[in-house]
């Protein structure tokens, strides 16, 4: 799977970014950097401070990543390129966190129930 935006894409994704954006508050110095920042972040699957330097301090990414956050500027932005797309609607996605294992695919003990004596096993 290709993670190369072309520049196009990043003109359309800071495009709409910079409309997500909350009218109040202080402007980011550099929007396209900041968004390729968090493309660096998510494609590579890292932690914050491994981010290269020449995004920045990682420590001021992850400020500016969290305020947006929650005042809700994700959900907009990512709500706007969905709109511009023909075919979001046909894209889902999950991940690990939302499949659930069986406890005993966790190594848990099964108990076969109640036992009438004192005496008990695992099955």
């Amino acid at each position: 799977m290709s993670t190369r935006m072309t520049e196009a894409d990043w003109v359309n994704a800071v495009e709409v970014f910079r409309a997500s954006l909350p009218r109040r508050g202080a402007k980011g110095r550099d929007d396209r950097l900041f968004l390729e920042a968090l493309h660096y972040f998510s494609v590579h699957n890292i932690t914050w401070r491994a981010l290269p330097e020449h995004f920045g301090k990682w420590n001021s990414v992850w400020k500016r990543f969290d305020r947006l956050s929650k005042a809700g500027v994700f959900e907009t932005f990512f709500d706007h390129l969905a709109s511009l797309s023909s075919a979001a609607h046909l894209v889902q996605m999950f991940d690990s966190t939302v499949v659930r294992a069986h406890v005993s695919a966790a190594g848990a003990n099964v108990w076969p129930g109640p036992v009438a004596s004192d005496d008990w096993r695992m099955v």
